[in-house]
Protein backbone atom coordinates (compact mmCIF):
# COMPACT_ATOMS: atom_id res chain seq x y z
CA UNK A 1 0.00 0.00 0.00
CA UNK A 2 2.71 2.58 1.26
CA UNK A 3 6.03 3.18 -1.16
CA UNK A 4 9.46 4.14 0.67
CA UNK A 5 7.71 6.66 3.60
CA UNK A 6 8.00 4.31 6.19
CA UNK A 7 11.28 5.86 8.32
CA UNK A 8 9.16 9.31 8.01
CA UNK A 9 6.65 8.27 10.63
CA UNK A 10 8.22 6.11 12.97
CA UNK A 11 5.77 4.24 15.49
CA UNK A 12 2.71 5.08 13.33
CA UNK A 13 0.73 2.78 11.58
CA UNK A 14 -0.73 2.39 8.06
CA UNK A 15 -4.43 1.83 7.04
CA UNK A 16 -6.65 2.11 4.29
CA UNK A 17 -10.28 2.73 5.21
CA UNK A 18 -13.37 2.60 2.86
CA UNK A 19 -15.39 5.43 3.17
CA UNK A 20 -18.28 5.73 1.01
CA UNK A 21 -17.06 6.97 -2.16
CA UNK A 22 -12.99 6.28 -1.63
CA UNK A 23 -10.57 4.26 -0.21
CA UNK A 24 -8.52 6.29 1.65
CA UNK A 25 -4.92 5.45 2.56
CA UNK A 26 -3.46 6.97 5.99
CA UNK A 27 -0.59 6.41 9.05
CA UNK A 28 -1.95 7.55 12.44
CA UNK A 29 0.07 7.38 15.87
CA UNK A 30 -0.20 9.35 19.14
CA UNK A 31 -2.56 9.42 21.93
CA UNK A 32 -4.95 11.96 23.24
CA UNK A 33 -7.57 14.68 21.11
CA UNK A 34 -7.72 13.30 17.84
CA UNK A 35 -6.19 15.97 15.19
CA UNK A 36 -6.65 15.65 11.29
CA UNK A 37 -3.58 16.60 9.08
CA UNK A 38 -4.69 17.24 5.18
CA UNK A 39 -2.12 17.81 3.04
CA UNK A 40 -1.52 19.93 -0.12
CA UNK A 41 -0.21 20.32 -3.70
CA UNK A 42 1.94 18.55 -4.98
CA UNK A 43 2.09 16.71 -2.31
CA UNK A 44 0.59 13.68 0.27
CA UNK A 45 0.81 12.80 4.01
CA UNK A 46 4.59 13.01 4.11
CA UNK A 47 4.64 16.90 4.19
CA UNK A 48 3.92 16.54 8.12
CA UNK A 49 6.51 13.59 8.70
CA UNK A 50 8.81 16.87 10.50
CA UNK A 51 5.88 17.62 12.48
CA UNK A 52 3.73 14.65 13.09
CA UNK A 53 6.12 12.50 15.99
CA UNK A 54 5.82 15.67 18.22
CA UNK A 55 2.16 16.35 17.38
CA UNK A 56 1.73 12.60 18.37
CA UNK A 57 2.75 13.50 22.12
CA UNK A 58 0.31 15.40 22.61
CA UNK A 59 -2.76 14.18 19.97
CA UNK A 60 -4.21 10.64 18.43
CA UNK A 61 -2.60 11.90 14.73
CA UNK A 62 -4.35 11.26 11.70
CA UNK A 63 -2.51 11.96 8.13
CA UNK A 64 -4.54 10.74 5.14
CA UNK A 65 -3.77 11.30 1.47
CA UNK A 66 -6.66 13.12 -0.05
CA UNK A 67 -8.49 11.27 -2.66
CA UNK A 68 -6.83 10.96 -5.79
CA UNK A 69 -3.27 12.13 -3.85
CA UNK A 70 -0.39 9.74 -2.76
CA UNK A 71 -2.10 6.18 -2.30
CA UNK A 72 -5.43 7.02 -1.76
CA UNK A 73 -8.43 5.88 -4.38
CA UNK A 74 -8.20 7.56 -8.01
CA UNK A 75 -11.94 8.01 -8.08
CA UNK A 76 -13.37 8.40 -11.77
CA UNK A 77 -13.93 11.85 -12.92
CA UNK A 78 -17.24 13.34 -13.86
CA UNK A 79 -18.16 16.30 -16.46
CA UNK A 80 -19.20 19.00 -13.34
CA UNK A 81 -15.69 17.45 -11.56
CA UNK A 82 -17.93 16.95 -8.41
CA UNK A 83 -16.19 13.79 -7.58
CA UNK A 84 -13.02 15.71 -7.14
CA UNK A 85 -14.98 18.91 -4.96
CA UNK A 86 -13.89 19.96 -1.85
CA UNK A 87 -17.20 18.60 -0.57
CA UNK A 88 -16.42 15.54 -1.62
CA UNK A 89 -12.96 15.06 -0.30
CA UNK A 90 -14.03 16.62 3.06
CA UNK A 91 -16.94 13.93 3.45
CA UNK A 92 -14.39 11.11 3.01
CA UNK A 93 -12.18 12.43 6.16
CA UNK A 94 -15.64 12.65 8.17
CA UNK A 95 -16.52 9.31 7.45
CA UNK A 96 -12.87 8.32 7.66
CA UNK A 97 -12.83 10.15 11.41
CA UNK A 98 -15.91 8.53 12.20
CA UNK A 99 -14.53 4.89 11.39
CA UNK A 100 -11.70 5.50 13.33
CA UNK A 101 -14.14 6.37 16.54
CA UNK A 102 -13.83 10.23 15.93
CA UNK A 103 -16.99 12.20 15.76
CA UNK A 104 -15.27 15.66 16.54
CA UNK A 105 -11.94 16.33 15.70
CA UNK A 106 -9.71 19.40 15.27
CA UNK A 107 -8.46 19.95 11.52
CA UNK A 108 -5.18 21.21 10.13
CA UNK A 109 -4.83 22.01 6.16
CA UNK A 110 -2.11 23.42 4.28
CA UNK A 111 -2.74 24.32 0.90
CA UNK A 112 -5.77 22.18 -1.03
CA UNK A 113 -6.24 20.25 2.69
CA UNK A 114 -6.76 23.78 3.85
CA UNK A 115 -9.45 24.16 1.57
CA UNK A 116 -11.29 21.04 2.32
CA UNK A 117 -10.94 21.94 5.98
CA UNK A 118 -12.92 24.82 4.94
CA UNK A 119 -15.76 23.39 3.26
CA UNK A 120 -15.74 20.98 5.88
CA UNK A 121 -16.13 22.99 8.88
CA UNK A 122 -19.49 24.78 6.71
CA UNK A 123 -20.78 21.44 5.81
CA UNK A 124 -19.96 19.27 9.03
CA UNK A 125 -19.82 21.80 12.00
CA UNK A 126 -20.33 19.74 14.23
CA UNK A 127 -17.65 17.74 13.48
CA UNK A 128 -14.66 20.33 13.30
CA UNK A 129 -14.12 21.29 16.81
CA UNK A 130 -10.97 23.91 15.73
CA UNK A 131 -9.55 24.35 12.30
CA UNK A 132 -6.35 25.68 11.11
CA UNK A 133 -5.26 26.25 7.27
CA UNK A 134 -2.11 27.21 6.31
CA UNK A 135 -1.01 29.41 3.28
CA UNK A 136 -4.42 30.07 2.12
CA UNK A 137 -7.32 32.58 1.44
CA UNK A 138 -10.37 30.85 0.37
CA UNK A 139 -11.23 29.75 -2.94
CA UNK A 140 -13.90 32.34 -3.89
CA UNK A 141 -11.89 35.28 -3.12
CA UNK A 142 -8.74 34.23 -5.15
CA UNK A 143 -11.16 34.17 -8.29
CA UNK A 144 -13.08 36.89 -7.62
CA UNK A 145 -9.97 39.19 -6.90
CA UNK A 146 -7.83 37.30 -9.42
CA UNK A 147 -5.74 40.05 -11.67
CA UNK A 148 -2.14 39.79 -12.82
CA UNK A 149 -0.19 39.57 -9.95
CA UNK A 150 -2.15 36.58 -8.74
CA UNK A 151 -2.28 34.77 -12.09
CA UNK A 152 1.64 35.27 -12.19
CA UNK A 153 2.46 33.73 -8.73
CA UNK A 154 -0.52 31.46 -8.99
CA UNK A 155 -0.44 30.72 -12.42
CA UNK A 156 -0.56 26.55 -11.79
CA UNK A 157 -3.96 27.30 -10.59
CA UNK A 158 -4.94 28.30 -14.81
CA UNK A 159 -2.90 25.86 -16.19
CA UNK A 160 -4.57 22.27 -14.20
CA UNK A 161 -7.67 23.54 -15.17
CA UNK A 162 -7.16 23.41 -18.63
CA UNK A 163 -9.41 20.50 -20.14
CA UNK A 164 -7.92 16.74 -19.91
CA UNK A 165 -5.39 15.50 -21.14
CA UNK A 166 -3.95 18.81 -22.04
CA UNK A 167 -1.96 19.50 -18.34
CA UNK A 168 -1.80 15.87 -17.65
CA UNK A 169 0.34 15.04 -20.65
CA UNK A 170 2.96 17.67 -20.07
CA UNK A 171 3.54 17.15 -16.56
CA UNK A 172 3.55 13.53 -17.39
CA UNK A 173 6.22 14.22 -19.82
CA UNK A 174 9.12 14.96 -17.18
CA UNK A 175 6.86 14.83 -13.47
CA UNK A 176 10.30 14.99 -11.88
CA UNK A 177 10.81 18.15 -12.91
CA UNK A 178 7.58 20.19 -13.20
CA UNK A 179 7.44 18.55 -8.94
CA UNK A 180 11.17 19.95 -8.21
CA UNK A 181 10.48 23.72 -9.93
CA UNK A 182 6.76 23.80 -8.63
CA UNK A 183 8.65 23.16 -4.60
CA UNK A 184 11.26 25.24 -5.53
CA UNK A 185 9.21 28.26 -6.82
CA UNK A 186 7.02 28.34 -3.79
CA UNK A 187 9.73 27.90 -1.58
CA UNK A 188 11.01 31.12 0.45
CA UNK A 189 14.55 30.39 -0.26
CA UNK A 190 14.15 29.63 -3.79
CA UNK A 191 15.19 25.84 -3.28
CA UNK A 192 12.97 22.93 -1.99
CA UNK A 193 12.93 22.66 1.72
CA UNK A 194 11.65 19.12 1.93
CA UNK A 195 13.39 16.27 2.72
CA UNK A 196 15.07 13.59 0.02
CA UNK A 197 12.50 10.81 1.48
CA UNK A 198 9.51 13.38 1.31
CA UNK A 199 10.36 14.21 -2.07
CA UNK A 200 10.93 10.87 -3.07
CA UNK A 201 7.19 9.72 -2.36
CA UNK A 202 5.67 12.71 -4.00
CA UNK A 203 7.58 11.68 -7.12
CA UNK A 204 6.17 7.92 -6.66
CA UNK A 205 2.79 9.67 -6.77
CA UNK A 206 3.25 12.14 -9.71
CA UNK A 207 4.90 8.79 -11.97
CA UNK A 208 1.65 7.80 -12.25
CA UNK A 209 -0.63 9.30 -14.84
CA UNK A 210 -3.70 8.86 -12.55
CA UNK A 211 -2.78 10.33 -9.92
CA UNK A 212 -1.39 13.51 -11.93
CA UNK A 213 -4.87 13.60 -13.36
CA UNK A 214 -6.87 13.37 -10.50
CA UNK A 215 -4.78 16.68 -9.04
CA UNK A 216 -5.96 18.34 -12.07
CA UNK A 217 -10.02 17.36 -11.47
CA UNK A 218 -9.05 18.62 -7.81
CA UNK A 219 -8.29 22.21 -9.51
CA UNK A 220 -10.87 21.54 -12.19
CA UNK A 221 -13.33 21.41 -9.49
CA UNK A 222 -12.06 24.76 -7.34
CA UNK A 223 -12.81 26.46 -11.09
CA UNK A 224 -16.03 25.45 -11.18
CA UNK A 225 -18.28 23.37 -8.37
CA UNK A 226 -16.31 24.63 -5.58
CA UNK A 227 -17.38 27.90 -6.47
CA UNK A 228 -21.17 27.13 -7.01
CA UNK A 229 -20.45 25.66 -2.87
CA UNK A 230 -19.31 28.51 -2.13
CA UNK A 231 -21.30 31.26 -3.45
CA UNK A 232 -24.28 29.00 -2.17
CA UNK A 233 -22.65 29.43 1.31
CA UNK A 234 -22.21 32.80 0.96
CA UNK A 235 -25.58 33.56 -0.19
CA UNK A 236 -27.18 31.42 3.10
CA UNK A 237 -24.83 33.43 5.37
CA UNK A 238 -22.57 30.17 5.89
CA UNK A 239 -19.66 31.24 8.21
CA UNK A 240 -17.02 28.96 10.00
CA UNK A 241 -18.22 29.15 13.72
CA UNK A 242 -15.66 27.52 15.21
CA UNK A 243 -12.46 28.98 16.29
CA UNK A 244 -10.02 29.76 13.29
CA UNK A 245 -6.43 29.80 12.77
CA UNK A 246 -4.80 31.45 9.87
CA UNK A 247 -1.01 31.02 9.15
CA UNK A 248 0.74 32.00 6.34
CA UNK A 249 4.26 32.36 4.75
CA UNK A 250 5.74 35.58 5.13
CA UNK A 251 8.31 35.25 2.35
CA UNK A 252 5.21 34.01 0.06
CA UNK A 253 2.44 35.56 -2.55
CA UNK A 254 -0.12 35.38 0.27
CA UNK A 255 2.15 37.69 1.99
CA UNK A 256 2.05 40.27 -1.00
CA UNK A 257 -1.37 39.86 -2.32
CA UNK A 258 -3.60 39.54 0.30
CA UNK A 259 -4.44 40.82 4.02
CA UNK A 260 -4.76 37.44 5.15
CA UNK A 261 -6.30 38.14 8.69
CA UNK A 262 -9.07 40.46 7.43
CA UNK A 263 -9.50 38.69 4.57
CA UNK A 264 -10.51 35.37 6.55
CA UNK A 265 -12.68 37.66 8.86
CA UNK A 266 -15.28 37.93 6.07
CA UNK A 267 -15.27 33.95 5.99
CA UNK A 268 -15.17 33.13 10.13
CA UNK A 269 -16.20 34.16 13.33
CA UNK A 270 -13.35 33.51 15.52
CA UNK A 271 -10.06 34.09 13.57
CA UNK A 272 -6.76 33.92 15.21
CA UNK A 273 -3.75 34.67 12.62
CA UNK A 274 -0.27 34.55 12.48
CA UNK A 275 2.79 35.28 9.80
CA UNK A 276 5.88 32.56 9.60
CA UNK A 277 9.27 33.42 8.32
CA UNK A 278 9.20 31.10 5.76
CA UNK A 279 7.29 30.37 1.88
CA UNK A 280 4.62 28.56 1.27
CA UNK A 281 5.69 25.09 2.57
CA UNK A 282 5.37 26.27 6.89
CA UNK A 283 5.16 22.57 7.88
CA UNK A 284 8.54 21.39 5.64
CA UNK A 285 10.43 25.02 6.29
CA UNK A 286 9.80 26.25 9.56
CA UNK A 287 8.32 22.63 11.11
CA UNK A 288 9.30 24.51 15.03
CA UNK A 289 7.83 27.70 14.16
CA UNK A 290 4.47 26.15 12.67
CA UNK A 291 4.68 23.61 15.56
CA UNK A 292 4.50 26.34 18.15
CA UNK A 293 1.57 28.16 16.85
CA UNK A 294 -0.56 25.41 16.45
CA UNK A 295 -0.11 23.89 19.89
CA UNK A 296 -0.74 27.20 21.10
CA UNK A 297 -3.99 27.04 19.21
CA UNK A 298 -4.77 23.63 19.65
CA UNK A 299 -4.04 23.79 23.13
CA UNK A 300 -5.29 27.28 24.72
CA UNK A 301 -5.14 26.16 27.99
CA UNK A 302 -1.98 25.32 28.04
CA UNK A 303 -0.75 28.37 26.30
CA UNK A 304 -2.62 30.27 28.79
CA UNK A 305 -1.13 28.60 31.73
Amino acid sequence: MFGPDDGLFEGFGERRIATTDAEISLVTGGSGPPLLLLHGFPQTHAMWHRMAPRLAERFTVVAPDLRGYGDSERVASLPDHASYSKRAMARDQVELMRILGFERFAVVGHDRGGRVGHRMALDHPGRVERLAVLDIVPTLEVFETADQRLATAYYHWFFLIQPAPLPEHMIGLDPGFYLRRTIAAWSGGGEPKASPEAMAEYLRAMRDPACVHAMCEDYRAAASIDLAHDRASREAGERIRCPLLVLWGARGAMERLYDVPETWRRFADDVAAQPIDCGHFLPEEAPEETLAALMGFLEPSRSKA
